[in-house]
């Protein structure tokens, strides 16, 4: 067991780090706003006595209505896939699961894609994320249901049906695109949303990204000492008093409802759940009492930096969100892979 104040300075550290991506996520923009006007604004809405306010009114509705927004968004986001990343990694224990795996990413894709296709997402905001939660929990449904028998859920099936259904939904998702392509828009729209991205968003998607990952991040936390049983093995952790069958259909929903959550609202976004998590736990080490929040905090500030750098890399255009998280946790994953290899026989 680490030693408690070591655990103090990381969590002081993690939040320290998520107070600077957020100011430097809403300071920095195609519109210059000084970092002392940044700050002032930020604090304006959290105190009435700070005296009289030196900036523009467009200046506080770029910073209030469409940075501030988007990069509690990301902070969501990326807190929430870590989060369901850190639960994988446990229930799997192998430091190379990530929420992908149980068919929630691709199945949010073919959801969304098929909402912009045939033209549902013009009509409605909420459209689009309820259409692609719904297909995200559709295939982690399926999968849970393929890998399970007579209440007892096999792993290797739970991987495999994962694999399998995952494939199945990209390839749908293939389709729709290629059919879209007759609409260069339509297909450009669902090129981006594949590609991930949090531009355009608003307090509404805020919304509903929070009221799903907060409450289940809070529920998936309380199952930590069940996932450090879980390190012991199945039989191990039986022995230790834990309901492994139960703790892992709750551990299995409530990662399938943040991934579905997470992807509703920002499209495909890879890697986040399996790079964060791995490395907290090489700072803290495998107990997941503090592995759980010290991954969503890390979560959070990970995506709102690569957010940020996706605004900043080559402005006025921006890079999409998916491909940066991928140009990171690629090569990290070959060195995952690389390392491990002696240990799966390759």
């Amino acid at each position: 067991m680490k030693p408690p104040k070591r655990l103090r300075y990381v969590f002081v550290g993690l939040g320290l780090l998520i107070v600077l991506a957020v100011v430097a996520g809403t300071a920095f923009g195609s519109v210059d706003i000084p970092l002392r006007k940044t700050v002032m604004i930020l604090l304006s809405r959290l105190s009435s006595f700070l005296g009289a306010a030196n900036w523009t009114r467009i200046q506080e509705i770029i910073l209030i209505e469409v940075r501030l927004p988007r990069v509690l968004l990301a902070c969501t986001v990326g807190g929430g896939l870590a989060l369901a990343g850190a639960i994988m990694q446990g229930i799997f224990r192998n430091p190379m699961a990530d929420p992908g795996i149980i068919g929630a990413t691709g199945g949010g894709a073919l959801g969304a894609v098929i909402a912009l296709y045939m033209g549902w997402a013009a009509d409605r905001i909420y459209t689009l994320p309820a259409a692609a939660f719904l297909g995200a929990w559709t295939c982690s449904l399926l999968v849970y249901l393929l890998s399970t028998e007579r209440g007892k859920t096999s792993m290797t099936m739970l991987l495999l049906s994962g694999i399998a259904v995952g494939g199945m939904a990209s390839s749908l998702t293939s389709l729709v695109l290629s059919l879209s392509l007759k609409n260069a828009e339509l297909g450009r729209q669902i090129v981006f949303w594949l590609l991930g991205g949090l531009d355009f968003k608003g307090w509404t998607h805020v919304r509903i990204a929070a009221v799903v990952i907060l409450p289940a991040s809070l529920v998936a936390i309380a199952f930590s000492r069940d996932l450090n049983a879980m390190l012991l093995g199945e039989e191990g952790a039986q022995n230790v008093g834990v309901d492994v069958r139960n703790a892992k259909r709750w551990l299995l929903a409530l990662a399938s409802l943040i991934t579905g959550a997470a992807v509703a609202v920002s499209g495909g976004v890879a890697f986040v759940g399996l790079i964060v998590p791995h490395l907290v736990r090489l700072v803290l080490g495998p107990d997941h009492r503090s592995l759980l929040p010290a991954s969503f905090l890390a979560g959070a500030s990970f995506l709102t930096a690569a957010d940020l750098l996706c605004r900043m890399a080559i402005p006025p255009e921006e890079l999409r969100l998916g491909v940066v998280t991928a140009m990171v946790g690629g090569p990290f994953f070959l060195y995952l892979l690389l390392k491990k290899r002696g240990e799966i026989g390759c």
